[in-house]
């Protein structure tokens, strides 16, 4: 193998290629995919989970009519940062996901962060936190699903209703068919 395209396990036997172990830069990066995936999907999961458990929806829908938007935003938001999180997390159109989210943080530099300075630990919070998600969900729209991925059952000869869709979906755990 070229060291350039693939890297060798330091803890794999000392013959990879009777073992297998050789794992290429392009693996990497679909578990590099599924990471950042992961990462945002349960991020949205949190800050959908705090407008519900933690303010309410309803106190959620005064903070958002407090900045000046219409209370019913305050819905939009919270449904679509768990629908987001939730298909992030399943690895089911990731990318259209991770697009989604795009607005909604932009949403909270322009309205909510962005004059508290560009430092995260301001008082009020600045916008320094919403800025780097926007960049890793650029990232994961250009990086797509990843390993691990729900949307790879469905990839390929696999067609909704056939037979044989619980074993697609569980060899669908399994990276890189």
């Amino acid at each position: 193998q070229d060291s350039r395209s693939s890297f060798v396990d330091p803890l794999a036997p000392k013959n990879p290629k009777k073992s297998g172990n050789i794992i290429t830069y392009a693996q990497m990066a679909q578990y590099a995919a599924s990471i950042l995936r992961l990462s945002l999907g349960i991020m949205l999961l949190a800050h959908a989970g705090l407008k519900f458990f933690t303010f309410t929806l309803t106190g959620t829908a005064g903070f958002f009519e407090s900045l000046g938007l219409p209370g019913f935003v305050a819905y939009v938001t919270f449904f679509a940062e768990l629908a987001a999180g939730v298909m992030l997390v399943a690895g089911f159109y990731t990318r259209w996901a991770a697009a989604a989210a795009i607005p909604i943080l932009a949403g909270t530099i322009v309205f909510v962060h962005g004059s508290a300075g560009w430092l995260f630990s301001n008082q009020g919070g600045g916008w320094e936190y919403p800025a780097f998600l926007i960049a890793a969900s650029v990232a994961q729209v250009l990086l797509g699903d990843g390993a691990f991925a729900l949307r790879n059952a469905f990839k390929g000869s696999i067609v909704m209703g056939d037979t044989n869709v619980t074993r697609a979906i569980l060899s669908s755990m399994v990276p890189f068919k």
